[in-house]
């Protein structure tokens, strides 16, 4: 059972990590170590002290809980029997329909409310999603074609920009069309003892070493013999026999955009954090807060993070959504940036009704991608110009306010959008995507063999690419890293962006909304230009 306490000073925390990412700040740059973001989200001595009585009245001893740093996580290990009598509540065994797989959950749960204003959440108890019932952010390509060779790569080593785009790009996604597209062939990465890019990968999904060694024979051959390291979490697997589709499509464009800077692949497991036994043989595990717990102890981490796992924000409970975003928020303090997919289902998929008992027709927008302190990637397709592609997913949050740095932007987007939608979306609620990047038709290998995937899980892992390009150019400057994106992109770094203006994510028996000057939820505020950017960085 994990308990997250009510952090102290998480306002604070939050207004230097907007500080340290605003490039007209003075503080601009200067991001918080490990201790100091630590010392923001302890809980006040008052709600430790409430919460130990608490856990040592139903005969936990408080020393045999494990810590986080900051003290505001406290993970112990209960009976299910004990966890009932504690929270007031009944755990049942809940199946997913569509995977199988089963998990320890219950529907409510109470405190005494003397602890109310001190505890923020617990977990496991009411968020159903796991990694297998996630929706995922790509998928496999039929019938499309597959280029097993990549002979613009050489044209690309050679011309550099001058090279020009092949046709072919328009409708299969290659390293070289990207490098071109983004510009990021003319640049040799230059800090690589310091700048480092990390995956987040789970249950199930493995990278391929050997793929990837395939992979860049077809489509790298100067990148051959580069690899990544991998990081196993809480019972991560990491079987080489049996690659996956997600795994192989993040680790092959990361590290064909970004090389030589070195990749890190993070394997988190789903397995209980002890032995399961015949009372509790189902997975207790909460997606995301095994691996942030993991990387937030650490005391240096990658510059740039990619993830492309998401699920409908509804179906995530607030407390545990605010919860994980602002542990995201941490991640983004100590100077990493985090980009996310933005999903693959327009402004919704099905018939997007609530589930707060109205069934109320709704966009449904998509988390972490709706939290205000990662970067969302939403997706194109085509060349001259790039279009939005139809299944990226966009909108506006339910949860999470419209944060200062993009209000600007998105009240110029509602303007022009009037009052068609009107009801359907949180008018005052975060915006995402953030930018966007190609998500149709990439050509990876699996088990040896070329397939096509497509899916905003593409364009995340080309975005983090880019940007992890960006960060290498500032260490081997003398700066620091860029850290948390968004506040910078949404000012200075909007004119190193190339801007869609055509295309839609249509959803919920919707056309959805429509890519436009500027702004948009559905590619976001564009594109990279890595000369421009790397110009204005």
């Amino acid at each position: 059972m994990r308990i997250g306490l009510k952090q102290d000073k998480i306002e604070d925390l939050i207004a230097s990590l907007f500080e340290v990412s605003d490039p007209a700040h003075q503080r601009y740059g200067k991001h918080l170590s490990k201790e100091e973001v630590e010392e923001l989200v302890k809980p006040h001595p008052e709600s430790t002290n409430l919460v130990d009585e608490w856990l040592e009245h139903h005969g936990v001893n408080s020393q045999e809980t494990h810590r986080s740093g900051g003290g505001d996580w406290i993970t112990l290990v209960v009976s299910v029997d004990q966890a009932e009598r504690m929270l007031g509540t009944k755990y049942n065994v809940y199946r997913h329909d569509a995977t199988s797989e089963t998990v320890v959950r219950t529907l409510s749960y109470s405190l005494p409310s003397v602890l109310h204003e001190h505890i923020q959440v617990i977990t496991p108890t009411t968020y159903f999603g796991t990694i297998k019932s996630m929706k995922a952010t790509s998928f496999r390509e039929k019938n499309s074609t597959v280029v097993d060779q990549d002979d613009f790569q050489h044209e690309l080593a050679s011309l550099g920009s001058l090279a020009t785009i092949p046709s072919s790009c328009s409708s299969t996604i290659t390293p070289s069309c990207l490098r071109a597209l983004y510009n990021t062939s003319g640049y040799t990465p230059a800090a690589t003892s310091q700048n480092k890019l990390g995956v987040a990968g789970y249950l199930d999904e493995y990278a391929s070493h050997s793929d990837l060694q395939t992979f860049f024979k077809k489509y790298r051959t100067d990148a051959t013999g580069a690899d990544f390291t991998v990081v196993q979490i809480n019972g991560g697997g990491n079987d080489q026999s049996d690659p996956g589709d997600e795994a192989n499509l993040d680790i092959q464009y990361t590290e064909a955009i970004s090389y030589p800077t070195p990749n890190i692949y993070y394997s988190t497991g789903g397995s209980p954090p002890y032995i399961p036994d015949s009372e509790t043989t189902s997975n207790t595990n909460e997606p995301y807060l095994d691996w942030l717990n993991y990387i937030l102890n650490q005391s240096s981490v990658p510059q740039t993070f990619t993830t492309s796992y998401g699920d409908d924000e509804q179906t995530v409970p607030l407390d545990y959504a605010t919860s994980v975003c602002n542990l995201y928020a941490q991640l983004g303090a100590r100077g990493s940036s985090v980009l996310f997919s933005s999903g693959d289902f327009g402004v919704g998929g099905g018939d997007c009704t609530t589930n707060d008992g109205t069934d109320t027709v709704k966009f449904q927008p998509i988390f972490p991608a709706s939290c205000p302190y990662v970067t969302s990637v939403g997706g194109t397709y085509r060349i001259n110009p790039e279009v939005a592609v139809s299944f990226s997913s966009g909108g506006f949050s339910n949860y999470f306010a419209q944060p200062s740095y993009q209000s600007s932007a998105v009240s110029t987007f509602l303007s022009s959008l009037g009052t068609k939608y009107s009801g359907l979306y949180n008018a005052t609620g975060r915006g995402f995507p953030d930018v966007a990047a190609q998500g149709q038709n990439f050509q990876i290998v699996l088990s040896g063999r070329t397939v096509g995937v497509s899916g905003t899980s593409a364009s995340s892992p080309t975005f983090a690419g880019v940007v992890a390009l960006l960060n290498d150019y500032r260490l081997a400057s003398g700066k620091a890293p860029l850290g948390f994106l968004n506040p910078f992109l949404y000012s200075t770094g909007v004119s190193g962006l190339t801007d869609i203006t055509s295309g839609s994510n249509p959803g919920c028996n919707t056309n959805g909304f429509t890519a436009r000057a500027g702004w948009d939820p559905v590619t976001g505020l564009g594109t990279p230009n890595f000369g421009k950017l790397q110009a204005l960085v």
